[in-house]
């Protein structure tokens, strides 16, 4: 523990730094009081909501060393389930990818059409990062299986009524090769614009973070300025100079009609919002990416979704349709004990039976040390 002295002394130090970094609270601030004029006040609708939620990388992590397991499960908010995958580190890439088509060579989950879509053939061609080279390369496979599940849901389904999907994480990423996530992001908007011709049904796609690198590091100038200060629910815009002020990669946060400069925006094909479900300045401020081509519709969109978060539970304001799809996408308590013992089972047939009572020995000895944590 710090003594009395050391006290002292960290309190003068921390008052030293934040005095230095006092101009660039000062220019956080004004760069903040831009959003005011676009403030707008949300208005209340009711719609049918839909999430995607890829089961949490801390809950589907299953290991019996060397052996480990990465679930991949993803589940609407209805707790239909809409892709099911196990995948290892050691698991044969080349072979995976041919698992996502049948027997012709047509599309048999979401991720082999998504593939045929985009004219791939191997997962390699999908994303560079599935070579193999690192054992993360099982947690970039989930999160393809999302967007595949994204993209079969909205391209390869009819509507009853019009529908928000909603994507919890934004409508970016750096997985894909090259254009391809670009070109995947305008194959759902053709598909959307292909819904409403057919049947005149609307269907929105949002993502939602709970946190950003940008909301993080604006959050204190935000509540500063006070721009949302108005006792009312609202959305906001968020200036490309506050995007630009924090992330590096202009193809990131560069809009898809943007070729001004530099790269062409692959890794995005949505547009950020600041947004307050709550009437409150305490309330929850949230980053919503909106898709690009569907800007003039953010107060319906924003509409609909204040009326799924104010429902929120257990986090308050935040939608609660992905509140119910993380729920039922979860890998855990009793579903994880089953898939534990799946994975000993197996490990024990494939030593055989004189050494299966080693395996059993191990599985017991490490039962009994995690209860000491019980």
């Amino acid at each position: 523990m710090f003594d009395a002295d050391q006290i002292k002394q960290l309190k003068q130090l921390i008052g030293d730094q934040v005095e230095a970094g006092r101009a660039e609270l000062d220019k956080l601030i004004e760069q903040a009081r831009v959003i005011g004029t676009g403030v707008k006040v949300i208005k209340p609708r009711a719609a049918t909501s839909v999430a995607l939620m890829a089961s949490d990388g801390g809950n589907n992590k299953v290991a019996f060393n060397p052996f480990y397991l990465q679930v991949v499960r993803v589940v609407d908010s209805s707790g239909k389930e809409l892709c099911l995958e196990v995948v290892s580190p050691i698991s044969d890439i080349e072979d995976l990818g041919r698992r996502q088509f049948d027997e012709d060579g047509n599309p048999r989950t979401a991720l082999g059409k998504l593939m045929k879509g985009l004219g791939v053939e191997r997962l390699k061609d999908l994303s560079p990062m599935l070579s193999g080279d690192s054992p993360s390369w099982v947690l970039v496979f989930r999160d393809l299986c999302e967007w595949a599940t994204l993209y079969d849901l909205i391209c390869h389904r009819d509507y009853a009524v019009d529908t928000l999907i909603v994507r919890d994480g934004l409508l970016r990423s750096k997985i894909f090769s090259g254009d391809l996530f670009v070109k995947m992001g305008e194959q759902i908007y053709e598909a959307i614009e292909r819904t409403w011709r057919r049947d005149r049904r609307k269907v929105w796609l949002v993502g939602l973070a709970k946190r950003t690198q940008v909301l993080e590091y604006y959050r204190l100038a935000i509540s500063l300025s006070g721009v949302f200060d108005n006792g009312a629910a609202c959305f906001a815009k968020v200036p490309y100079a506050m995007l630009d002020h924090v992330y590096k990669w202009e193809e990131y946060i560069r809009g898809v009609d943007d070729t001004t400069s530099g790269e062409d925006p692959k890794f995005n094909f949505g547009s950020m919002y600041f947004v307050r479900f709550g009437p409150y300045s305490g309330d929850p401020i949230w980053s919503v990416d909106l898709m690009s081509r569907q800007d003039k519709e953010a107060q319906a969109i924003f509409g609909y979704l204040q009326a799924d978060a104010v429902a929120g539970f257990p986090i308050p304001l935040y939608p609660n349709c992905i509140q119910q799809a993380d729920s039922f996408s979860r890998v855990a308590d009793l579903d994880l004990d089953i898939i534990e013992d799946h994975l000993v089972d197996a490990v024990r047939d494939q030593v055989g039976e004189d050494k299966a009572p080693v395996i059993d020995a191990l599985r017991l000895a490490s039962d009994v040390a995690a209860r000491r944590y019980e």
